[in-house]
Parts: structure tokens; sequence; C-alpha cells
């Protein structure tokens, strides 16, 4: 590989780092709201226990940075910018009710395939740029977004969203 193709390789895994970075900082910001505006119990559980998983991410993704030399910094990307704003409409335009769970594990699984396809990416671009360490950290961030997501799903086929036709959402 030529040396402009390798630096065109380390920018974009330095970008898409710090993407994933703000992510997980933003997500960890708002599971607390989500968790809270649930209308079931079965739809918080959903929420709060990714938090210490989030840290444990959040303190890999520092570590891939270290890895590279670099400080760990966020870079807004308007796409996850725009997932998440999504989680808060469905908050702020829903009443409590399952069919707002529903609505809020459908948000909640859209961030994950966000950060699954993202973490995927870094893992992908880690091996041509010799970073097997930081491939490693990345694939167990990727482990536990990957399990969420399973459990987002069973939760979405769970009784907290088997009425989405409540006549109180709106």
């Amino acid at each position: 590989m030529a040396t402009s193709s390798m630096t065109i390789l380390d920018d974009l895994f330095l970008d898409t780092l710090k993407d994933i970075y703000c992510a997980e900082k933003w997500i960890l910001k708002t599971l607390s709201n989500m968790a809270r505006a649930t209308y079931s119990d079965e739809g918080k559980a959903g929420f709060l226990p990714h938090r210490n998983e989030i840290r444990g991410q959040i303190q890999r993704l520092k570590q891939v940075f270290g890895l590279l030399g670099k400080p760990a910094r966020g870079r807004t990307f308007v796409a996850i910018q725009a997932i998440i704003c999504e989680g808060g409409e469905i908050m702020e335009g829903f009443n409590r009710s399952p069919a707002r769970d529903a609505r809020l594990i459908s948000s909640a699984q859209s961030v994950e395939h966000y950060d699954i396809a993202r973490h995927g990416m870094l893992i992908t671009g880690a091996n041509p740029l010799g970073l097997t360490g930081a491939a490693r950290l990345l694939h167990a961030n990727l482990k536990e977004e990957d399990a969420l997501d399973v459990k987002l799903t069973k939760l979405a086929d769970a009784p907290a969203n088997a009425n989405d036709n409540d006549p109180t959402a709106a």
C-alpha cells in the first residue's frame, strides 16, 4: 500500500474513532433520560444496565487513542446527532405508554446499529494499519454492542411492545 493510501487510512481511522467516541459519550448522557421516559419496568431494565458497558467502551476507546498517541477527543457527526435527537423527539412527543416504549426501543436500536457499523469499520481499518491491540479493544466494544442489539430485539418482542396501537400515545 502506498504511503498516501496509508495516510488516508490513518486519517479515516482517526476520524471514525473520534466519531464513535463522541457518540458513546452522548449516548451515556441520554440513556438515563430514555430509561426515565419508559412506561414499563422492562423498558427501564433494557436501558439502565448498558450505562456501565458504555463507560467501559469509552475507556477502551481512550486506550485506542493512547495507542495512536492521540488525545481522546470526539468529533461531532450529523448522523449520530440526528439519531439521538430522534429519541428526544419521541420522549417529548408521545405520552408515557407502551407505544412510546416501542418507539424508544427502535430509536435505541438505530443507535446500536450505528455503533456496530462504526466499530466494524474501525476493526477492519485497524488490521492494515497494524493496530492489533486497537482491534482487540474495539472488538470487545463490538461484542457488547451486538449483545445489546439482541437484548433490545427481545425487549421489542416483549409485552412492552405488544400494544403499539395504544390510544393514549400521541
